[in-house]
């Protein structure tokens, strides 16, 4: 047989092996509050930030996932109540098909590879909202999500808990 198509083109050839591709990228949800502006801008003190990480999954199809990657940064100034200065929240989405992998490969790349892809998004994100806020910028680290991953097997099998990252959640403070 041919590698002609009937126009006359070559025919893509069929890939292979297990396929790994992102669909889409996108923002899910996003917010910002300041509750305490415009005072804030005035109050000196040192901000204490606190960031909250989190990673839903949600199988779309037989091989489509959506992987939503949660990033809550709350900066504080002060002690006691009505203290916070800033909460910014991200859920940066993306849609990644994942085709012929083991089960254990695949709750692997849904834990790591598609973080890692979503995490530059939402730390742009995070960082504009911020600033667009009034605040100077704030750029989150980079984050081991191969550490996380790990942890979160740990944490299953302690727990006896079977599953892949398609039916559970992870969630994580760093």
């Amino acid at each position: 047989m041919s590698d002609q198509a009937s126009n006359g083109a070559v025919a893509p050839a069929q890939p292979n092996g297990p396929q790994f591709s992102v669909e889409k990228i996108y923002v899910k949800d996003v917010s910002f509050e300041s509750p305490k502006a415009p005072h804030i801008f005035n109050e000196q003190g040192q901000p204490q930030l606190n960031m909250n990480l989190n990673q839903r999954v949600q199988r779309l199809g037989d091989d489509a996932f959506e992987v939503v990657l949660g990033v809550t940064l709350t900066c504080t100034a002060g002690e006691g109540e009505g203290n916070t200065v800033y909460v910014a929240e991200v859920q940066q989405a993306g849609v990644f098909v994942l085709n012929g992998f083991e089960a254990n490969v695949a709750d692997a790349l849904l834990g790591t590879q598609c973080p890692n892809i979503l995490f530059p998004y939402a730390r742009q994100l995070v960082s504009e909202l911020i600033q667009a806020g009034g605040f100077a910028p704030f750029l989150l680290q980079p984050i081991n999500f191969d550490a996380l991953y790990a942890e979160t097997l740990r944490q299953r099998q302690q727990q006896g808990q079977g599953g892949d990252l398609a039916t559970s959640e992870t969630a994580g403070n760093a």
